[in-house]
């Protein structure tokens, strides 16, 4: 250890195959570079380390489920309440128990290029997974909230096998064939509900970007269908499209004025 070179010590770094000895060796290397690397593979471990716990945190819920019997958990989350234009996306997904997938989180919390990343890992990994599309019509004739529970239930259907128990986020469901519970903020409290988050939201954000071809001047790949300024004035100039939500109090003062 004592003869490498700073690339060779970087790449046994980079695999994680030291001893303590090799451990001693490096923190009492006098090279600068060597401290850096050092520096910059400590702070590697302490985020992964905080990772797993996060992933251990997030996965409170599931193992109180397994210990209760279940075998098969589903999580159910949406995307799309908010925004004046859209559709609602709801996604149910079952994931195997050894599933493992440090830092996944809240949607919202991650950035485009690792929900994408995270999208296609769990639909590969999944035991199975729904998603729903409920356009803004229906979202107008029913209102944001049955049309998220339909939403919900739609995506919950199509799981195959039928789930023991589910965990949904904040909307508490009724008809459902098993045992369930609402969590609060669940998209932030376990792994199910986030990876129905992620489902939810990269389906919601492709259809967005899609109608944006159709409507650029609403900017909706960069709002996704929210209030943002630069939308309000889009709707002021040119009026709504066919993907604004009629019920919503924005459009209709568009609608009525």
């Amino acid at each position: 250890m004592k003869n490498k070179s700073i690339a060779e010590i970087k790449q046994l770094l980079d695999q994680g195959s030291l001893t303590n000895s090799d451990i001693s060796i490096i923190q009492h290397d006098p090279r600068k570079g060597v401290q850096q690397l050092w520096k910059s593979y400590q702070k590697k471990i302490e985020k992964k380390q905080a990772l797993e716990l996060r992933f251990t945190e997030m996965s409170q819920f599931e193992e109180k489920s397994y210990s209760s019997g279940a075998n098969h958990i589903a999580g159910i989350d949406e995307a799309g309440r908010g925004p004046l234009a859209g559709p609602v996306v709801a996604a149910a997904v079952i994931l195997p128990r050894n599933f493992k997938l440090l830092g996944l989180d809240d949607s919202k919390q991650l950035n485009e290029i690792k929900r994408n990343e995270f999208f296609s890992i769990i639909k590969n990994e999944a035991v199975s997974y729904g998603i729903a599309i409920i356009s803004n019509q229906t979202i107008d004739e029913v209102n944001i909230y049955e049309a998220t529970k339909i939403a919900m239930l739609d995506a919950l259907s199509q799981l195959e096998p039928s789930p023991d128990h589910v965990l949904i986020d904040a909307v508490p469901l009724e008809n459902v064939s098993c045992t369930s519970e609402s969590i609060v903020k669940g998209d932030q409290k376990s792994i199910t509900i986030a990876a129905a988050s992620i489902l939810a939201k990269v389906t919601r954000d492709t259809i967005m970007k899609k109608i944006h071809k159709d409507f650029p001047y609403y900017d909706f790949n960069s709002n996704m269908g929210y209030g943002t300024r630069n939308h309000i004035e889009a709707l002021h100039k040119y009026g709504i499209t066919p993907f604004h939500r009629k019920s919503f109090a924005p459009i209709r003062s568009e609608i009525i004025r």
